[in-house]
């Protein structure tokens, strides 16, 4: 059974820093890229930042980049989102989706919830 679960998610004043993880089970968690995406309210759900498979590569949404940092261990099946310098805009359900694009395939976390809030 594919499981993917967030966690970390909370309430943080802004400029105030979070770290959020997903950890996977029920599949092959290292050949999988790994992504966060986060929905507002009212908002389409949009892309945060990927890592891929072997952690070589990363990439950002502009609206995070130099703030968040996206990293995995394989070892423990798990992709961590850091989230520095919060902002009000920053709140939202984080997501983390899991994709191996070879064979079409990617699974999605339930969602945690971040507020940043004064």
């Amino acid at each position: 059974q594919v499981q993917l679960v967030e966690s970390g998610g909370g309430l943080v004043q802004p400029g105030g820093s979070l770290r959020l993880s997903c950890t996977a089970s029920g599949f092959t968690f290292s050949s999988y890229s790994m992504n966060w995406y986060r929905q507002a309210p009212g908002k389409e759900r949009e892309f945060v930042a990927g890592i891929s498979s072997t952690a070589g590569i990363t990439n950002y949404a502009d609206s995070v980049k130099g703030r968040f940092t996206i990293s995995r261990d394989n070892a423990k099946n798990t992709v961590y989102l850091q989230m520095k310098s919060l902002k009000f805009e920053d709140t939202a359900v984080y997501y983390c989706k899991a994709r191996w694009g070879l064979i079409n395939k990617e699974y999605w976390g339930q969602g945690t919830q971040v507020t940043v809030s004064s």
